[in-house]
């Protein structure tokens, strides 16, 4: 009975390969997930250095992202994992502005009536921005970028500083003036223009390999699934009953493979197979932007101002308290989004940088780090630019699916994003067996 259920194989255990493989599983396929690594969570996993556990770069969610919630609990994540706090906007000295807990579009035009910093141009700017959203029913013209709709929607130098350029880099990983205005726009829709719970901040707590592919681990290992890690896949073999994998240590063929790996990985596994060069190249020709991490860790008694602050000056754009998240007291995280300047400078003299950014925007002398970290992820999302090709879950081979971040999608490369491609393909490979298992 067991050898007529149809097997898949899942290759990567990062978000995106470890939802595809819950979906599967939680419906009674046999699934084997294999990972290179040793460390579960892909591009979003921990990192131990130096005898600390820090993330490889912080994450945020946003009450909108549903599917990795719903995911979390369905493995038996606790919500105490995620601090959940109003969308806050807080740049020291300069703005500090905090959604209420009303529905849309209360939430955010009391957080603007109380807003500090803002003048009454730009509140009314914004406003301006979110009603013309509205009106084109949030669709707006496929190469216009994030400037151009700051342009067309007349939003002043201080609010475009402080908060929608900000916004689009963290949201985006792309500088506004380069970065798609539709996707932005789709997290608007989802976020600001959907009440309090939507636009909410979910900051996890917990690392992110721990937040949910750790408990998706568990949940595969309860329902016959299987996990091999430090097993990388080097070639995907069509063959006359399936696929064959070069790395499987298995011999039995597989009815569909998942490639849910970063996309530069998947450019090999696809060029392999002799019949997907074309997506390959596709794929291989998508620009990519990095994010540098940097963990400061100034001892017990220093505090931000809030959990995460807005930074105005560079090279860092955010600052995450860390000790208010569950992780030592004093430990900052400081994010730096896409290319810029920064890229030239060496680790030690972006340190300096960092903390001399702090001292000069929180207006106080800051101790002497205790222990720092600096982590680059070189390609960590595509660069989000207007009308870029994004391929969807499909191969031209019949049985070979696509899951990542990068697939297409309303949203950039998030978290969301990436177990949505996984839980689509799920849903996909279970309509293809629906009718052989009936």
């Amino acid at each position: 009975m067991a050898g007529s259920i149809p097997a898949v194989a899942v290759i990567g255990a990062g978000y995106a390969g470890l939802a595809c493989a819950v979906e599967l599983a939680r419906q009674g396929i046999h699934v084997t997930v294999f990972e290179r690594s040793h460390t579960l969570g892909g591009r979003a996993r921990v990192v131990r250095k130096d005898g600390r556990v820090v993330d490889n770069g912080q994450h945020i969610l946003i009450g909108a992202y549903t599917e990795l919630s719903r995911l979390m609990r369905l493995t038996g994540g606790s919500p105490k994992q995620l601090e959940r706090l109003p969308l806050t906007l807080h740049v020291p000295g300069r703005m500090h502005l905090k959604a209420a807990s009303l529905p849309a579009p209360f939430h955010l035009a009391v957080g603007l009536l109380c807003a500090k910093g803002l003048s009454w141009a730009d509140r009314l700017a914004m406003l301006r921005l979110m009603r013309w959203l509205k009106r084109a029913r949030f669709k707006l013209p496929a190469d216009m970028t994030v400037d151009g709709m700051l342009d067309a929607t007349r939003q002043t130098a201080k609010l475009s500083e402080l908060v929608w350029a900000p916004l689009c880099v963290a949201a985006l990983n792309t500088p506004s003036a380069q970065a798609s205005a539709q996707i932005f726009a789709n997290v608007l829709r989802d976020s600001l223009a959907s009440g309090a719970a939507a636009s909410e901040l979910l900051l996890p707590r917990i690392d992110l390999s721990e937040l949910f592919p750790v408990p998706a681990a568990r949940y595969l290992a309860t329902r016959r699934g299987r996990l091999r890690t430090g097993n990388g896949i080097n070639a995907i073999r069509p063959t006359a009953d399936g696929f064959r994998l070069d790395g499987d240590p298995g011999s039995q063929p597989w009815h569909h493979v998942v490639v849910a790996t970063a996309p530069y990985h998947a450019v090999p596994l696809l060029a392999s197979t002799g019949a997907c060069d074309r997506l390959a190249a596709q794929i291989e020709a998508l620009p990519h932007e990095p994010i540098t991490t940097l963990y400061l860790a100034l001892g017990k008694g220093f505090r931000l101002p809030e959990t995460m602050i807005g930074l105005a000056r560079g090279p860092a754009q955010w600052a995450f308290d860390r000790g208010r998240l569950g992780g030592d007291e004093g430990l900052l995280a400081c994010v730096i989004s896409a290319h810029g300047p920064h890229d030239a400078l060496s680790h030690e003299d972006l340190i300096l940088a960092a903390l001399a950014q702090l001292e000069t925007e929180l207006g106080c002398r800051l101790p002497a780090p205790e222990w720092s970290q600096v982590i680059v992820e070189k390609r960590a999302t595509f660069a989000c630019h207007p009308g870029l090709f994004r391929p969807g879950i499909r191969t031209p081979l019949p049985g070979l699916w696509l899951a990542g971040d990068y697939i297409e999608s309303d949203y950039p490369a998030t978290l969301e994003s990436a177990v949505r491609s996984g839980v689509a393909c799920a849903e996909a490979i279970l309509a293809r067996l629906a009718p052989r298992d009936a």
